[in-house]
């Protein structure tokens, strides 16, 4: 799960772009990235770890230009490394930079057709590299000295025969503008706005609205499955559905943990949909367990904690905030190795004893997925003092691997694949667990866009809506990215892998 934005602006990107990074940091600490465009010339600064730490004022000195784009990256597929860090560069044709958000099912296949049929090379292993160069592919099939919006479409076009997966891209053209697109089934987001200048309007493309409205654009709306957008030199905005067929069926997992509660996708408020993930799971626990015994509900920082709220007001018991936060530790579910999470989660809360003390304390999460988090802070909890310690998931059990972007690749790492929910309660070392359950689940997200008739819930209930995925698919991707494989590739973070490079492109608009 990574983080995107692009800014086709009427003055410098640099900053704006660097901010809106910094607004979509919990969608990736893996590595950060910014392009800028001016005169055919392309500027480049990425490297490894958070945004703030890969920029500095010399580079932002550096990237000139009204039209940018910027990645935060969280990595799936693929090893890890400054290479990998995007934006993603190929130089033919014109120059073109893209930021993928997603992960595409059919790669191994792609990766035999650019080499065999498209005469392209590929540098790394990144499945966004496999994007970029089918898109340059299919531009360059345009045969254009100068592509207009028409050829942008018929290459994205080209994309969505092609790739199959989820894919929500950005990405400038030198000379030639910036454009977007998703993939037809919207798995990952990305929405526009637009924003009033003495110069004109200014367009960007996010992964989450809540950037939109820190810089100051309009939210205008999300970006249809399989439709792409295209800002061109002088600043029109051109709009064009490029799939054949196309369905919307967003993936769920980002009301559940990855969006900020203060974006809106698909037009379901995140905030409002947590809200009611937590009645509905108040509802659950009290028709199997009137008699629940609860005397505080204490949230797991911060993604649980509006579902908390709503849980605790609908039991009439009290809320506190139990556990405190160190900000300074990054998110413990896209650490990339399982060791490095276990460490981290002490490291990053620190419980409040007085509200544990001679207690039964309910503890709600957004989800279960390693259960490694889960059993550290029941365990801690216990040290605290607390009488009895419960446990409710707002979502239901993690039991399948996700293919779409998210780092689930084994079921082997999942504690809830093949297992009944008391076996998980034990293995965690809670009293008693309760799941949210899935149709629950659905509903509450339902409930803010009713034009959704369904939801990307493989990691829940195994149905992969591309469907090109298989047993034998799922084997091959656990063997390759299995927790020892990465842990062993995952490089020490580097400051000195920043780097600033410009690419000049002599073609002319």
């Amino acid at each position: 799960m990574c983080g995107v934005v692009g800014i086709s602006g009427k003055s410098s990107v640099n900053l704006r772009l660097y901010d809106a990074l910094t607004m979509l940091q919990h969608r990736g600490q893996d590595a950060a990235g910014i392009v800028t465009e001016s005169g055919g010339e392309l500027h480049q600064c990425k490297g490894e770890g958070l945004a703030r730490d890969v920029f500095r004022r010399s580079h932002m000195l550096r990237l000139v230009g009204d039209v940018g784009i910027g990645h935060v990256r969280y990595p799936t597929a693929g090893s890890s490394g400054p290479a990998l860090a995007q934006p993603l560069y190929v130089n033919s044709p014109y120059g073109i930079f893209i930021a993928h958000n997603g992960n595409l099912t059919n790669a191994d296949e792609l990766r035999q057709q650019i080499f065999r049929e498209d005469l392209r090379h590929l540098n790394t292993d990144s499945d966004s590299e496999v994007l970029l160069n089918i898109f340059a592919h299919e531009l360059h099939a345009q045969g254009k000295l100068e592509p207009s919006s028409s050829d942008i479409f018929a290459a994205v076009s080209g994309v969505h025969e092609r790739c199959k997966g989820a894919y929500a891209v950005v990405g400038v053209i030198a000379n030639y503008g910036m454009f977007a697109f998703r993939d037809r089934f919207g798995i990952r987001p990305l929405c526009f706005g637009k924003r009033e200048t003495s110069k004109g309007t200014e367009y960007a493309v996010v992964s989450e609205s809540v950037v939109l409205d820190s810089l100051g654009f309009e939210l205008i709306r999300d970006l249809q499955p399989g439709e792409a957008l295209f800002v061109d030199p002088s600043g029109e905005l051109h709009l064009h559905q490029c799939a054949k067929e196309h369905q919307l069926v967003p993936c769920i997992f980002e009301h559940v943990y990855f969006a900020r509660p203060d974006s809106l996708i698909d037009d379901i408020s995140v905030y409002k949909c947590r809200l009611r993930m937590g009645e509905k799971l108040a509802d659950k626990l009290t028709r199997l367990r009137p008699d629940h015994g609860i005397d505080v509900v204490i949230p797991i920082p911060d993604t649980s904690r509006v579902s908390a709220q709503a849980l605790a007001e609908r039991l009439g018991v009290k809320l506190r905030e139990g556990f405190m936060k160190n900000r300074y530790i990054g998110r413990t579910f896209i650490m990339p190795g399982q060791t490095q999470r276990k460490k981290s989660v002490r490291q990053k809360l620190n419980a409040v004893k007085l509200e544990f003390a001679g207690k039964n304390v309910l503890l709600v999460d957004d989800s279960i997925v390693r259960g490694t988090t889960s059993e550290e802070i029941i365990q801690m909890a216990r040290d605290a003092g607390a009488n009895k310690v419960f446990m409710a998931s707002a979502a239901p059990g993690v039991r399948h691997p996700n293919v779409y972007g998210i780092d689930m690749p084994s079921a082997s790492e999942l504690i809830a694949h093949n297992r009944t929910d008391e076996e998980v309660g034990d293995l965690i070392g809670a009293d008693w667990l309760i799941y949210q359950d899935l149709e629950d689940l659905v509903d509450s997200a339902k409930e803010g866009n009713s034009e959704i008739t369904q939801f990307e819930c493989s990691v829940f209930d195994g149905h992969y809506i591309t469907g090109d995925v298989d047993q034998k698919y799922l084997k091959r991707l656990d063997s390759q990215r299995n927790n020892s494989v990465k842990e062993g590739s995952s490089p020490e973070l580097n400051k000195e892998d920043s780097q600033v490079i410009g690419i000049h492109n002599n073609s002319s608009s």
